[in-house]
């Protein structure tokens, strides 16, 4: 996620000049009955995403005589130089969810093409999927700033939101097989792991300067854990709007899977409704009124409701956790600014987070007063 108002952030140490002829050695090698592989000039597409490297271009061959023609979109694991967002990429985890997102949920997560865990082809492994057109609410500036979602009819904007919370309905409560998603790990004291494993991802992050508002939003995950957390579900993981491309209003396709994993349901519905917040907080300081009526939570978890007979519970943990999660990548992704001298470090390290304020207020109980 990139901050609004600034450039593009930089994401990427590689030469976009070498990489073509390295992606089109590798296509050969993948399609040995075809003739005339190859591929355009590799293009990083601007906007949204600072987690994976990603790579857009055209494949074109001939198989059978036949001439084919397929825009596609790598996404690569980033080099150490860069300062990754996360420890770790997964990119075979990614590749199978979005094939499982799909084929289980009917979820429109894009066709998973090829994946390469060979790192001799590009450094590093990567999968590559197809490339889906249509729009997509921005970071940079923000939706709630300007643009075709701001324009829209609220009509639209309702089609929009409704369309993007059935995403969720149709992702946790698909039949998936018995032992389908045991590569996620187990599903017993889901809510446990998932908030250890965001402790030990800030303690990597962070491990130079800690953010003590960070800590204290810790502190109240444990003072106010759930008495039932319930069943956990697969989650998408980073379930915002900006993760989506939209045709007609409606989910082209789910983008960005690395976040996934079993948790309840109240993990993805509260980071789809804070990342508006997120959004619609910026704009509200800066004098405009963006979207207030747009992805409130009270909506979109009548939505859900609707959907899968499930009441969602427990909101407030969920908000302060997504609040909590989202401050530290984003104090991640301020260090790479500083790393790359796009910004000087700050002297309070609590200013690593942009909406430090939002987490404080809750932390005092003003946020939901």
């Amino acid at each position: 996620m990139s901050a609004p108002g600034e450039e593009r952030l930089r994401t990427s140490t590689r030469d976009l000049s070498v990489l073509r002829g390295q992606v089109e050695d590798w296509l050969r090698g993948r399609l040995p009955g075809a003739s005339g592989v190859t591929v355009s000039e590799p293009e990083q597409p601007g906007g949204n995403g600072m987690s994976s490297e990603t790579l857009m271009f055209t494949a074109s061959w001939t198989e059978a005589g036949t001439p084919r023609t397929v825009e596609c979109v790598a996404r690569l694991a980033p080099a150490e130089e860069a300062v990754p967002v996360f420890p770790a990429y997964d990119l075979g985890r990614q590749f199978r969810l979005m094939r499982l997102a799909r084929e289980r949920a009917g979820v429109p997560a894009p066709r998973a093409l090829w994946f390469e865990t060979d790192p001799r082809h590009l450094g590093t492994p990567f999968f590559v999927m197809e490339r889906e057109r249509g729009l997509v609410p921005p970071d940079v500036l923000p939706y709630t700033f300007e643009g075709w979602l701001l324009d829209a009819s609220p009509a639209e904007r309702a089609l929009l939101q409704r369309e993007s919370v059935a995403i969720l309905a149709r992702l946790h409560d698909a039949p998936y097989a018995d032992g389908e998603l045991a590569f996620l790990g187990p599903a017993d004291h889901a809510l446990r792991r998932h908030v250890d494993e965001q402790r030990a991802y800030y303690r990597w992050a962070h491990a130079e300067r800690p953010i003590p508002v960070l800590e204290r939003a810790f502190a109240w995950l444990e003072d106010h854990w759930p008495e039932d957390p319930g069943t956990a579900v697969l989650n998408w993981g980073d379930a915002r709007i900006g993760n989506v491309i939209y045709r007609d209003f409606r989910p082209a396709a789910v983008l960005d899977w690395e976040m996934a994993a079993l948790a309840p349901r109240e993990v993805d519905l509260a980071w789809m409704t804070f990342l508006h917040r997120f959004f619609q907080d910026i704009a509200e300081a800066l004098g405009l009124p963006g979207l207030p009526d747009f992805m409130r939570p009270s909506d979109v978890c009548a939505q859900y409701a609707e959907m899968t007979g499930y009441e969602p519970r427990d909101l407030r943990f969920y908000e302060m956790y997504a609040a909590l999660r989202h401050g530290v990548i984003m104090g991640r992704v301020w260090r790479r600014r500083v790393r790359f001298g796009e910004q000087p470090e700050p002297e309070d390290p609590d200013d690593l987070v942009m909406h430090r304020a939002t987490i404080e207020r809750m932390l005092d109980g003003r946020y939901w007063a």
